[in-house]
C-alpha cells in the first residue's frame, strides 16, 4: 500500500490510486494531526515543554494555588509597608483602654497593655514572614548543598552525614529550643533563625541526597561524564537542575512550619522578646484573658493560621504540579 501523502492542512489528501487512502475531504479532517499548543505536552511552537513550564502551565490554573499565591503577596506586601493599612504604633499603648473591645478606628480593640490589636496584628506580619523566609533560605541552601555532595560523592563523606543527621534527627524541636534560646538575651529575630536553620537541614539534606543520587544515575549524566566533564560541570549543569523540585517542595511547605514554630517559641517566652511586634508574643499575653477579652487572642492567632494555611497549601500546589507521577 502507498504511503499516504498529506496536504498543507495536515489532512490525507487523495491520491487518486483508490484504496483507503482515496478519502473524501470530509473524511480526512477527522485524521488530522494534532495542531500545535494542543494539550498533548506540547508549546505553541509545538515542541515538548520542559517540566517547569509544565508546572507553571498547571499552577497557573489551579484556583488553590491563585488564592495562596494573593494572601502570600499580601503578606509580603504588609511585611514591607506597614503603614499602607495601618497608621499607628504598635508600641503606642494606652492603658486606661486595656482590654477594651472594637472602636471607631480600632476595630480589633486593645490588647492588655492598651495597645491597638489591629495594627500589632499588621506589623506582626513582618516578623513572622522574615522569620519564615529567612530560616527557609538557610536551610534550603545548607541542607541542599551538604546533601547534594554526599550524593554525588558518596562513601565516606555520605556515611558521615547520613551519621551526622541521625544525631539532629534526635533533638526534639521544642525541648532544643527551650534549651538553647533560654541563654540567649538578644531581641532580635537572627537567635531564633539560627536555631531553626541548626535544627532543620538534616531534613532538607535527606531529600537532595535521594534526589542528586536518583539524577546522577541517568543517561545524560552518565553521557557527559564519558565525555569528560568535570564533577563541578556534572553536578551544577547535568544533576542539579534536576534534582531541585523536591527541595522546592519541601522548603515551601516548611516555610508555614517555622512560622509556626517560632510563633510557638515565643509564646513558651525563649524566642522572640518584646520590644519585638510579634503573633506568638501577642497571643502569649492574650491567653489569661482569653474569658474577659477573647478579641485580644483571637486576631493574631487567626492571621497566624491564614498564614500557616496558605504556605501549606502553596507547597501542595507545587509539589503536585511538579510530581510526574500525578499527570
Amino acid at each position: 500500500m502507498p504511503e499516504p501523502q498529506y496536504d498543507d492542512r495536515g489532512a490525507i489528501a487523495p491520491t487518486g490510486a483508490g484504496g483507503a487512502t482515496d478519502l473524501a475531504l470530509s473524511e480526512a479532517e477527522t485524521l488530522e494531526r494534532p495542531p500545535p499548543g494542543s494539550p498533548l505536552g506540547t508549546g505553541p511552537s509545538g515542541k515538548p515543554r520542559s517540566l517547569w513550564s509544565d508546572a507553571w502551565h498547571d499552577l497557573r490554573r489551579d484556583p488553590v494555588f491563585i488564592v495562596s499565591a494573593l494572601v502570600i503577596l499580601f503578606l509580603v506586601i504588609i511585611s514591607i509597608w506597614p503603614s499602607l493599612i495601618a497608621s499607628g504604633n504598635p508600641l503606642q499603648c494606652d492603658l486606661a483602654k486595656a482590654q477594651e473591645g472594637s472602636q471607631p478606628g480600632h476595630p480589633f480593640g486593645f490588647n492588655g497593655q492598651g495597645c491597638d490589636v489591629y495594627t500589632r496584628t499588621v506589623y506582626g506580619a513582618r516578623t513572622s514572614v522574615t522569620v519564615g523566609v529567612c530560616a527557609t533560605l538557610g536551610v534550603a541552601l545548607l541542607g541542599s548543598v551538604l546533601g547534594s555532595l554526599a550524593g554525588f560523592f558518596g562513601g565516606g563523606w555520605d556515611a558521615t552525614l547520613s551519621r551526622l543527621t541521625d544525631v539532629f534527627f534526635g533533638i526534639p524541636v521544642v525541648l532544643g529550643g527551650l534549651v538553647l534560646l533560654s541563654v540567649v538575651t538578644s531581641d532580635t529575630v537572627w537567635p531564633v533563625i539560627g536555631f531553626m536553620v541548626l535544627l532543620g537541614w538534616p531534613q532538607l539534606s535527606r531529600i537532595a541526597r535521594g534526589s542528586v543520587i536518583t539524577a546522577k544515575q541517568n543517561d545524560y549524566v552518565q553521557a557527559a561524564r564519558a565525555l569528560g566533564a568535570s564533577h563541578t560541570r556534572l553536578l551544577l549543569r547535568h544533576i542539579a537542575p534536576n534534582a531541585v523540585a523536591p527541595v522546592i517542595v519541601v522548603a515551601t511547605i516548611a516555610l508555614g512550619t517555622y512560622i509556626s514554630l517560632e510563633a510557638t517559641l515565643s509564646y513558651l517566652g525563649v524566642g522572640l522578646k518584646p520590644p519585638t511586634v510579634s503573633w506568638g508574643i501577642d497571643i502569649s499575653s492574650a491567653s489569661p484573658y482569653i474569658r474577659n477579652a477573647p478579641h485580644m487572642l483571637l486576631w493574631p492567632a487567626g492571621a497566624l493560621a491564614v498564614t500557616v494555611l496558605a504556605f501549606i497549601m502553596l507547597g501542595d500546589s507545587v509539589r503536585d504540579a511538579l510530581d510526574p507521577k500525578l499527570r
